[in-house]
């Protein structure tokens, strides 16, 4: 095989040529691949000689294929769709913040076709957002609150969650069957949030909500940090439901917020000014498509 007869080949020339053929003729050829039509009488032309054949019988309205267009027909569509698959593949950098990941991303590497590989970046929420800004991740599942400062970032909420208490099973209220935040205020909280302005979590927007400030003894973005400390009496835990549904809840009790108020939204975020790839686009459709009951 002599690879350098493929230089003298543009792929352009074939996508042209298959258009033609498949919408009827040069103007919707065109219009179907966002093209002039001059510019694909040009690639069909441009291929004609290097070929030195005929692929269309341009007398004809609309034009029709030459013994030589029917013959190349077939193998110029098995090669589009070859790069097609090649170009489908690739790796995808999947950032999330470490319950989601625990929970989704398995969820989706199972969803995906053969060829795309996903690379899990974990962290917190704000570390996630500079990451995606600075391009080390391809896309971001990160809580909407804090709120994104960079207008480059969009996003699609995917599932709201609620707050939930965790105390130390031996709590007079772990068996309670829910709790007022005015009750929990009273108390040495642990919350999820490693911040300049923890006011921007969730948990502390509920109770500034209510016009509470609670005292919060320690903060952390690693539900099973929490969980620890809460199990070790140190306070008792308020954060979002899926952190704790994930992980190891022995010695701990969950006992629902009845007057939150406040619930957590996730979403994907993406790069608006960002080119995505097959592979980013398969894989945020298959994030969109999942079924979002945490």
């Amino acid at each position: 095989m002599d690879l350098s007869a493929a230089y003298g080949f543009r792929m352009d020339w074939l996508v042209s040529f298959v258009a033609v053929t498949r919408y009827g003729g040069f103007s919707a050829a065109g219009k179907a691949v966002h093209r002039g039509q001059s510019r694909i009488s040009e690639h069909v032309a441009d291929l004609e000689r290097a070929l030195a054949v005929q692929l269309f019988d341009r007398g004809s309205h609309p034009p029709r294929l030459t013994p030589e267009g029917r013959a190349l027909l077939p193998r110029a569509e098995e090669i589009l769709r070859g790069v097609q698959t090649l170009a489908a593949g690739g790796e995808v950098r999947f950032g999330a913040y470490p319950s989601a990941a625990a929970w989704l991303f398995p969820q989706v590497v199972r969803r995906l076709p053969d060829g795309i590989r996903l690379l899990l970046v974990e962290g917190p929420s704000i570390d996630l957002e500079a990451a995606l800004v600075r391009g080390d991740i391809d896309l971001a599942i990160r809580p909407v609150h804090p709120l994104v400062a960079d207008e480059s970032l969009i996003h699609e909420v995917l599932w709201t969650e609620p707050l939930t208490a965790v105390f130390p099973e031996r709590h007079p209220l772990a068996a309670a069957e829910s709790v007022t935040l005015g009750q929990l205020s009273e108390l040495p909280l642990i919350s999820i949030g490693e911040s300049d302005d923890p006011r921007q979590f969730e948990s502390h927007l509920a109770f500034a909500s209510k016009g509470l400030t609670p005292e919060f003894a320690f903060r952390t973005n690693q539900p099973q940090t929490l969980l620890s400390l809460v199990r070790h009496g140190l306070g008792v835990g308020v954060t979002n439901q899926l952190a704790v549904t994930t992980a190891n809840l022995t010695g701990v009790r969950l006992v629902p917020i009845h007057d939150a108020g406040v619930a957590r939204q996730v979403a994907l975020f993406t790069r608006r000014d960002h080119p995505s790839s097959p592979a980013l686009l398969k894989v945020v459709e298959v994030v969109q498509r999942m079924n979002w009951s945490t």
